[in-house]
């Protein structure tokens, strides 16, 4: 059987899914406001902001639905793939890394305008390199929750604290279908322990004081399709049940500023060969996506 094609061998965009600016005048309808950038240092995030028009989202709706059969024949490229991740058996959170490697659309929206301009501002206007992609997917009725976290609890494998999560809706996502939650401000909480993602909601409260306890009031970012939100590696942040009658599908894609390097000898993504720890993350799974440059 032939090996599947892998779109990380592609440091580019393989597609005519987005239109690459080719001056400083044409990145500019991209640039987030100083009021957008203030309000993410002040809050932790940032949100409402326009990533894909309809036919894009068709698209990666497609694309998705393919990549959601396990017997797809580049399966072997995710780096993590769970058809429910869900502890609870009457729930279903779909959630998977690496599709960025096996779809057109899933690898060239790393490379969207929207995305890679408002990352280079948000990080300091650094250049920003590719950390992984996500899915989180919550069927209508019985969508299970990603309980209270900090992504960068997950991440200490990789240092210094550089990175930035952006969380985009293929569907309208409300209160009533499981949108995200944020804590504000909790980004200034420090690093705390890192519950299961999938399990008790609440399993981060274990972890705060009292202070924090009396500052944890969530926010809903409900979100119409095609929209994203982009929040700090602390933010505290989570999602409850879909328990409507509409599904909630969306994709994450977590980046890091150029000159992150590897805080471990070990894999830092399944499958992946690790890079030495001290040794700068770069090379065909971490890609640089934007330059201000280049």
């Amino acid at each position: 059987m032939a090996r599947a094609k892998d779109l990380a061998e592609k440091h580019r965009m393989v597609s005519d899914m987005f239109k690459l600016p080719k001056s400083k005048e044409e990145w500019e309808p991209y640039r987030l406001t100083d009021e957008q950038v203030a309000h993410f240092h002040e809050e932790g995030y940032v949100s409402g902001i326009k990533m894909l028009n309809d036919t894009q989202i068709e698209l990666l709706r497609k694309d998705l639905e393919e990549i959601l059969d396990a017997q797809h024949p580049a399966h072997e490229l995710f780096y993590e793939f769970h058809s429910n991740e869900s502890t609870d058996l009457n729930s279903v959170l779909f959630h998977s890394l690496g599709h960025w490697r096996i779809t057109e659309g899933f690898h060239d929206i790393l490379w969207n305008p929207a995305f890679v301009m408002a990352a280079h501002q948000l990080l300091a206007n650094k250049p920003v390199r590719f950390w992984h992609d996500q899915l989180f997917c919550k069927p209508a009725k019985h969508g299970g929750v990603v309980a209270w976290h900090q992504d960068y609890s997950y991440w200490t494998r990789t240092v210094a604290m550089q990175h930035l999560t952006c969380w985009t809706g293929l569907d309208d996502a409300s209160i009533e279908n499981g949108c995200l939650h944020y804590i504000p401000k909790s980004h200034k909480w420090g690093l705390l322990d890192a519950p299961e993602l999938a399990g008790n909601m609440n399993g981060i409260l274990d972890y705060l004081n009292e202070e924090q306890k009396a500052d944890f009031k969530p926010v809903p970012i409900e979100l119409k399709k095609g929209y994203a939100t982009f929040h700090h590696p602390l933010m505290v942040h989570g999602s409850y049940k879909n328990e409507s009658n509409r599904s909630r599908r969306a994709f994450v894609l977590n980046v890091f500023a150029d000159g992150t390097i590897s805080n471990t000898n070990d894999e830092l993504l399944a499958g992946v060969p690790p890079i030495p720890k001290g040794n700068k993350m770069e090379g065909k799974f971490f890609p640089l996506l934007f330059d201000a440059k280049i």
